[in-house]
């Protein structure tokens, strides 16, 4: 919300949320929104260690990357407000959509090298397209349509993954995305409200913190289900106890 004060970044000139803008230091506008991704980062950089440590396939180390690039774009954004830091932001959500529906589909695919390559050009043409033109809405109904495009896939690996522990993972895959949707969506539709309460809950920071979750759940979950596809003989365990990771047994082989 914009409130007047003076900033290092000048006027916004990008979308605004409903968090008070430069309360907490003229050099970031929404403060909430912007440490919120620190949660997304930091998981992301775990599953990318893990990962590396195991030798899973590049395309894992690559989609924890871009969570992470994800994650600091929007915190740019959030901490600017300006127009080129917030397509700084949207332009990695639909590349990483991309990368997910590469690992969902490519194991069935036939002609492996025209995903691939399709994947690319559209992403590359959807980056000039969003650099040249402002969608707003577009933006986000072809965001959904991608997300959506996913959901058949997950449910299959799903409902053939006999794992009860992977399970639970895809379980708060759902879960998290529901709550994180919930919030972003009420701190949208009810800013007017919200902004005459006297404590803000700031429903988009609390969705930046669920999708962070909602993103490693997920990641953690293909990367069981694609070690279950190479017969690596992988397991669901915790780190101390609490947060989940595949472990992998590869045939020495591989």
């Amino acid at each position: 919300m914009e409130d007047g004060f003076s900033s290092f970044w000048g006027p916004v000139t990008s979308t605004d949320r409903c968090e008070k803008n430069y309360v907490h230091s003229s050099y970031i506008a929404e403060f909430f929104n912007t440490i919120s991704n620190v949660p997304g980062i930091l998981l992301a950089f775990i599953g990318l260690i893990n990962a590396l440590r195991q030798r899973f396939e590049k395309r894992f180390s690559v989609l924890h990357i871009s969570n992470m690039i994800l994650s600091i774009g929007s915190m740019i954004y959030h901490s600017t407000l300006q127009r080129l830091q917030q397509q700084g932001d949207e332009t990695p959500m639909v590349w990483e959509m991309l990368l997910y529906f590469y690992i969902l589909y490519s194991p069935d695919w036939h002609y492996r090298s025209t995903m691939p390559t399709f994947l690319f050009f559209y992403g590359v043409g959807f980056a000039v397209v969003h650099a040249l033109f402002r969608f707003g809405i577009g933006f986000k109904v072809h965001y959904v349509i991608l997300c959506l495009l996913c959901i058949p896939r997950m449910y299959k690996y799903y409902i053939y993954t006999k794992d009860a522990t992977a399970k639970r993972l895809a379980k708060l895959y759902i879960v998290t995305l529901l709550l994180g949707s919930i919030c972003g969506l009420s701190d949208r539709v009810f800013c007017k409200q919200i902004s005459q309460w006297y404590f803000n809950p700031q429903g988009h920071a609390l969705w930046h913190v669920f999708m962070g979750f909602n993103s490693y759940f997920a990641n953690t979950f293909l990367m069981f289900c694609r070690a279950q596809q190479r017969e690596w003989d992988p397991k669901i365990v915790h780190f101390l106890g609490v947060l989940p990771y595949v472990k992998i047994q590869k045939p020495k082989s591989q």
